[in-house]
């Protein structure tokens, strides 16, 4: 917990960070800060996913922010990150499902995008004019194409940021021509927007808005592409053709899962990440305006934004991934905690049956990731039961009556989300965070 003692002639209580990676997140890069256990980091974030991947020199497929130093974070601890506020400021943004065209990278076209044309690996582009060859090569000037939308929409935003409308072809066309202005695209950004495809396959849906952050996490302990940074897509790393190319130890052992995609991470949750590096190197990015459980179409509605997160030390975090208390209305239904008559009745069945006392218990949410669903569910069990000294068999049982596995992303992020003893979360430093997220 922060008593702002820690690093003090050093750290501040505020850190505003307007910088971005190149879409790399490497340990031996400089960070901003430090910021003082217990302080607030403050952040205008870019768009993730479309923008950066129709930008073929940013290498990692988003574009997340500088990372923070936390003082007194050292490998082995956890960073406890209360998200204050998710504001979006774009004005309208692109998506849709993607494809990717042959010749236009090197293994992954997330992570290494070259010119068919000039052969240029990672090659700096332009933009010019609209439409889905509009992202030029600067040395040859034929179109670049990673990636290409199949089926697609370009959305506006209400004032208010409440709801959004999927919008026809000439209303599409008219954001493109003006699409950093729409996009918000930060100062310091260099993605191109993606709102200059115009795509415009679905007009007159109406939907709501219902921000949070596809990426809140901590430095890993070795460079690797920013949406990598997770056991999905980073097995995609596993003996690449490319400069980034990962062993599956290497993989375990240097991410921290921060490229989640669960949309449960939004104003009023409260998240815990491993540190892997000395500083921890706070980041975040690829905020989305809404999202459907698992993300099913590969991407979804990604806007620039504010963000208000305020951070304290956890002092030998015992697993290697993060920890979520999501908001009591984004927990399964047998995951919330009992309500006083339900308490009453149970403390009345236990005195039929000789039972001592009901057990403490409050909601828990353990993050699981892999190359798959089936996989990323037994990494989410077994880092649950090294978390709360159980076995998995028991995980699995309290999961099952008293919880539920949801998905984060498919192909391979999902939770862990359950009724834990309270004493078991004491135990490891993280029961007073579930006491003050469920007023215990």
């Amino acid at each position: 917990m922060a008593d702002g003692t820690q690093n003090a002639t050093a750290a501040r209580r505020s850190v505003v960070v307007q910088g971005f990676t190149n879409s790399v997140l490497d340990p031996d890069a400089p960070m901003l800060g430090p910021v003082e256990d217990g302080g607030t980091i403050i952040a205008n974030t870019a768009p993730g996913c479309w923008g950066p991947m129709i930008t073929p020199s940013l290498r990692g497929g988003h574009e997340v922010t500088q990372p923070v130093e936390i003082a007194g974070a050292e490998p082995g601890d956890g960073i406890a990150i209360r998200i204050r506020d998710i504001t979006v400021t774009s004005i309208a943004t692109a998506s849709g499902h993607d494809s990717s065209p042959e010749g236009f990278c090197l293994g992954d076209p997330y992570v290494a995008a070259r010119c068919p044309t000039c052969d240029a690996l990672w090659p700096e582009t332009h933009v010019e004019g609209i439409g889905q060859d509009a992202v030029k090569c600067n040395k040859c000037g034929n179109p670049v194409t990673p990636f290409a939308i199949v089926h697609g929409y370009t959305v506006t935003f209400d004032e208010t940021r409440a709801v959004g409308l999927t919008l026809p072809k000439p209303a599409a066309e008219k954001i493109a021509h003006a699409a950093d202005h729409y996009a918000a695209l930060p100062d310091e950004s260099h993605q191109h927007s993606i709102l200059v495809y115009a795509p415009s396959d679905m007009p007159g849906a109406l939907v709501r808005m219902r921000p949070f952050l596809g990426q809140l996490g901590t430095c890993p302990s070795k460079a690797m592409p920013d949406s990598h940074n997770a056991g999905d897509f980073g097995a995609f790393l596993v003996g690449a053709p490319h400069a980034y190319a990962l062993t599956p130890e290497e993989l375990a052992q240097h991410k921290t899962d921060g490229h989640m995609d669960i949309d449960a991470v939004r104003p009023g949750a409260i998240l815990v990440c491993p540190v892997k590096v000395p500083g921890a190197g706070l980041y975040m990015g690829d905020m989305h305006a809404g999202q459907g459980d698992g993300e099913i179409a590969g991407h979804t509605m990604d806007v620039a934004g504010s963000v208000t997160l305020q951070v304290e030390v956890v002092k030998n975090y015992p697993i290697d991934g993060p920890v979520l208390f999501p908001l009591v209305e984004d927990l399964p239904p047998l995951a919330r905690p009992f309500t006083p008559e339900e308490k009453a009745k149970g403390t009345r069945l236990a005195a039929q049956w000789g039972v001592d006392k009901l057990e403490e218990v409050a909601p828990v949410s353990v993050i699981g990731t892999a190359a798959n669903l089936n996989d990323a569910i037994q990494n989410g069990l077994e880092r649950a039961a090294t978390l709360l000294g159980m076995t998995v068999p028991e995980v699995r049982n309290r999961a099952t009556i008293n919880g539920a596995i949801e998905i984060g992303r498919a192909p391979g992020v999902i939770q862990v989300t359950f009724l834990a003893p309270l004493d078991k979360l004491d135990a490891v430093g993280l029961g007073a965070y579930a006491r003050e997220q469920y007023n215990l």
